[in-house]
This record gives C-alpha cells, sequence and structure tokens, in this order.
C-alpha cells in the first residue's frame, strides 16, 4: 500500500539524515492523520483513498494500536524506574559525631556511665599505635576495632604462617602468606567499616619510631622481642605517649600502662636490661597456651579503653601478672628510678640498652 511505503520512506529518509525519533515520529503521525483524513466518506476522496491503499477502520485501528504500545511502554518504563529508585542514603556523620548505625553499634559502651556519649566519643577521636599483630596484637586490635577507635595503626614486618593460628586469631588460614599488617586491616575493617586502619608493613627502627608514634595518642606494644620493647618505650618516653607494653610465654602474661609523662615509670625502670639469653624465651622457643595471649591481649586492650575514656583506674604504676595455669592475678606496685637510662636523671648513661 502506497500509506505504508510513504511511512516507510519518512523513516528511512530521517535515519539518514540523522534526525531525531521525536522529529520522525512527528512525521509519521502526520501522514498517519493524512491518510484517515483522506479516507474519510468526503465526495472527492475516494479516487485518493484507492491509491493510497487500505481502509479508514485500518488507519484508525493502526493509530489506537500505535497509541495503546506507546501508553504501556511509557507505564513500564515508569514501573521500571519506581523500581530502581535507590533508598536515599543516610547523610555521613560530621567529624566528631556519629552515625545512626554507630549510635546503634555503640550503644552498650554509652550506657556505661563510666564512658557515656562523651567516652564514645573519645574513642572516635583517638588515634592508637599497635606494635605487633601477633599473639598479643590480634585480640587487642580487634577489640580497638570493635570499641570504635577512630584511627589504629598497625606496625608489623612479619607474613602470616600456619604455626601463628593457633593463638594469633586476628589471622585466618585464607591469610597463609600475607603480611600481618594487611591481614588485620581486612579483619578489622570487616568487623568496623567506621574506622580507619593504617598498616605500617616494616620493623620499626630507631630512625623512624619517634616521628611515627608522635602522630599517636597512646601505644600498644604487643612484641615478643626485648630490642623492639626497648626502641617502642624510647621512642614512648621522647614523645611523651602513654605506653600499654604486655608480654606472654607459657602459661603467664603480664602488662602494664608505662607513662613517665604522668608519674609513672618508664618500661625501662621496671626492666633495666634484657635478661640473659634463654632465662625468658619466646613463644617459639618455650610454646604458650592458644588462650593466654587472648586474655592478655584484651585486658590491654581494656586499659587501653580506660586510658582514652578516663573510666577506672589507670594501670599506671601497677605490674598486672595472670597466671592463667593456676588461674591466679596478681599485681605489682611499680615505681620510677631516677638512675633510669631512659627517663631519670641518668639518662642518655648506662649501655644503651633504650
Amino acid at each position: 500500500m502506497l500509506g505504508l511505503v510513504l511511512m516507510a520512506a519518512i523513516v528511512g529518509l530521517g535515519l539518514v539524515l540523522k534526525a531525531s525519533a521525536r522529529a520522525i515520529f512527528g512525521m509519521l503521525v502526520l501522514i498517519w492523520a493524512a491518510l484517515v483524513i483522506a479516507h474519510l466518506p468526503v465526495p472527492g476522496f475516494g479516487p485518493l483513498a484507492r491509491v493510497l491503499g487500505g481502509s479508514l477502520a485500518g488507519w484508525i485501528g493502526l493509530g489506537v494500536v500505535v497509541a495503546l504500545v506507546l501508553i504501556y511502554r511509557r507505564m513500564l518504563g515508569a514501573i521500571r524506574a519506581k523500581a530502581e529508585v535507590k533508598e536515599p542514603e543516610a547523610p555521613a556523620a560530621k567529624p566528631g559525631s556519629f552515625s545512626e548505625a554507630e549510635l546503634d553499634r555503640y550503644a552498650r559502651h554509652i550506657m556505661l556511665r563510666e564512658i557515656g556519649g562523651p567516652g564514645q566519643k573519645r574513642l572516635k577521636q583517638a588515634k592508637v599505635l599497635v606494635v605487633g599483630a601477633g599473639g598479643l596484637g590480634s585480640p587487642a586490635l580487634l577489640y580497638l576495632a570493635a570499641t570504635g577507635v577512630g584511627r589504629i595503626g598497625v606496625v608489623d614486618d612479619d607474613v602470616v604462617s600456619n604455626s601463628n593460628l593457633q593463638r594469633q586469631v586476628i589471622h585466618r588460614d585464607a591469610d597463609l602468606g600475607m603480611p600481618k599488617v594487611f591481614s588485620a586491616q581486612k579483619a578489622m575493617l570487616a568487623l568496623n567499616p567506621h574506622i580507619e586502619v593504617l598498616p605500617y608493613n616494616r620493623r620499626l627502627s630507631a630512625e623512624d619510631a619517634e616521628g611515627l608514634i608522635a602522630e599517636y595518642d597512646l601505644v600498644l606494644d604487643g612484641t615478643d622481642n626485648f630490642d623492639t620493647r626497648y626502641l617502642v618505650n624510647s621512642a614512648c618516653v621522647a614523645t611523651g605517649t602513654p605506653l600499654i607494653s604486655g608480654a606472654i610465654t607459657q602459661w603467664e602474661g603480664q602488662l602494664s600502662l608505662y607513662d613517665p609523662a604522668k608519674g609513672a615509670p618508664c618500661y625501662a625502670c621496671v626492666f633495666p636490661k634484657a635478661p640473659a639469653a634463654g632465662l625468658a624465651p619466646s613463644c617459639a622457643e618455650a610454646g604458650v597456651v592458644g588462650a593466654l595471649p587472648g586474655v592478655v591481649g584484651s585486658m590491654m586492650a581494656t586499659e587501653a579503653i580506660k586510658e582514652i575514656t578516663g573510666a577506672g583506674q589507670s594501670a599506671r604504676g601497677r605490674l598486672m601478672i595472670y597466671d592463667a595455669l593456676w588461674g591466679e592475678s596478681r599485681q605489682f606496685g611499680v615505681k620510677r628510678r631516677a638512675d633510669c637510662a631512659v627517663c631519670g636523671e641518668g639518662r642518655g648513661a648506662g649501655d644503651g640498652q633504650s
């Protein structure tokens, strides 16, 4: 039929001229209207209608079908658009404030009168550096992350090995061979995406210890060698940063908060010299019960929470001992030494142990 040929020609010409779909559709509507008019029962239109082909009912029916198709497509598009509308995202919490998700997450802390909203805000604003992502660092890091400490740095140069998994609960079998700081970062952010974790995949050195520690409010030392312990202590004394240091072997663990800036001893005041070889074997040499670092590392995290929020009695000036084999806990008072080579009047003297 000439009418359909004419419509097809309009479409083809529009595509060649790269006319818009709206323009092509408009021309087709005009052609369709002309075809309908040409088939009206008006004297003189008969010959023209026969040339164009079709019938009045046919051309009107075609228009109705096209109109129904367009209405259906419009309705379907509206339904799809409505289905694809995303829920509005909750507005990001302002610095120092909490989102609804964080308020719900930390509700049990906020209920505690010793912490409350102000204490939780201090935790969010706190910056804590953890040296060592091993046995003690694992539970300490997990609980610091869970509790909402805003920025947590992790220093370690080791990779996850199969023998670590008996006690280093932050790492997984799938993490074997991965640097511990990245394995720890992954686990911490999976636990709490509202915090910042900064991994330092290196061994702390005398050249960078003070500069790094100066960026943090509190340091937790969970390393297993005396050289690093003395290095961390010396840098903390130099920067005036409180230090929570823990140690474990076999069935026994200990910890204290060292802070000569506030009258407490430093680590070197209590342990001025490293013990002779063999007297304080490492976990690799003497073994350790798997749950012990969980207990002591959690105690370190608890002391960190108390230090940041000001809750309870600080561990300053107290050396706490936990004996897992006999289920006993003891604590001793410790004091600064005036002749301490690190924080006392005799600083800079001695055998350079720091």
